[in-house]
């Protein structure tokens, strides 16, 4: 199974996060006892601006939950396809050539789902496999290319799609200055990311999907994800996850030595920016090079994270700078459960 190509898209509102950070200051004006705090928590996060759905006047006027996922359905149908057919453009490829698409997301909820919706708009075939995925949060990412190389096992000869559709905007809770969801608002941007993965009979170049491996950990629902109420989803977002990935390196150590190789011989890193001290974690417990996370970092501070779609856009940093043929490569994600996903790429 190989990675054929990766298509991506953006919302056009584009602002800097101190823009951002003086609309929270009045829509939290008078919620803290230091009125720095917001600031100090969004500079914290090392994000130097996103891009979202709206203009920024144009959340005061949702009304609730309803207004929000309705402008998710639409936003995310415009990006999702934008995505999708420059991933398809990318590989040479058209929506008819499209066996299974996969459709994640966390941040809104469609019945039809966003992939069916595009059925029509693209359009894809009649007889398109189709497989939602809500819930995994910013591991969906990782764990929807797995998904997607399982089923290309099984079908050598077809090619799967990967879409993810974030838009985070739309879930901020504005009457909530908890320091989860103060850091949420200055950590989760929006955005689109899709991926074209071939079977091996297709004879398509690009890394090939070794092996994946999903790790849960059990007992941790509350460290990360939503409570769903009234207003839509109110995050969960625990102290507990920087610690979490900290303790990363046992279960890599064993993924890789069940293939045969070693840590020192992964050249690649492909890793979800679930924010600073989550990446810091990572290259402490996995005793990497300063620059090894380069497109992690970069990619947090140019437009933050985008839950599921966040690692897809690291993938595709990776694909225009690829190794010299053989080399190893290691994407991974954390996310809701709790769980990790490792995907071993070879290119």
């Amino acid at each position: 199974m190989q990675i054929a190509a990766v298509g991506l898209s953006l919302p056009k509102h584009h602002f800097d996060q101190e823009e951002l950070i003086d609309a929270l200051s009045k829509l939290w004006a008078g919620r803290f006892h230091n009125p720095q705090r917001l600031e100090q928590i969004h500079h914290n996060v090392r994000v130097g601006g996103r891009h979202l759905a709206l203009p920024i006047e144009g959340y005061a006027k949702l009304s609730g939950f309803g207004d929000a996922n309705a402008a998710f359905i639409e936003c995310g149908l415009e990006l999702g396809e934008q995505a999708i057919r420059a991933a398809l453009e990318r590989a040479g490829l058209a929506t008819c050539d499209i066996d299974h698409i996969f459709s994640v997301t966390v941040t809104g909820i469609s019945a039809p789902s966003l992939d069916a919706r595009l059925a029509n708009r693209l359009p894809l075939r009649s007889d398109v496999k189709r497989t939602p995925i809500f819930g995994l949060g910013c591991v969906a990412g990782a764990a929807g290319i797995a998904r997607a190389a399982d089923y290309l096992r099984a079908f050598p000869d077809q090619t799967a799609v990967l879409l993810s559709v974030e838009i985070c905007s739309l879930t901020l809770q504005r009457a909530d200055a908890s320091i989860a969801n103060v850091i949420a608002s200055g950590l989760f941007g929006d955005g689109a990311a899709a991926v074209v993965l071939r079977g091996a009979d297709t004879g398509v170049c690009g890394p090939r999907v070794v092996a994946t491996r999903s790790i849960f950990y059990p007992h941790t629902e509350r460290v990360m994800g939503w409570d769903v109420g009234d207003g839509g989803f109110q995050v969960v977002l625990s102290a507990e996850v920087p610690k979490l990935a900290a303790g990363l390196r046992p279960d890599v150590d064993q993924f890789l030595a069940d293939h045969g190789i070693g840590l020192s011989e992964i050249e690649v890193f492909v890793c979800h920016p679930g924010g600073p001290r989550v990446l810091e974690a990572i290259e402490q417990s996995l005793s990497l090079a300063p620059d090894a996370l380069a497109y992690s970092w970069e990619h947090l501070s140019r437009v933050g994270n985008l839950s599921s779609a966040s690692v897809l856009f690291v993938l595709a940093e990776a694909l225009e700078d690829p190794p010299e043929p053989g080399a190893f490569g290691l994407l991974l994600a954390m996310g809701p459960g709790f769980c990790s996903e490792l995907v071993l790429l070879q290119w």
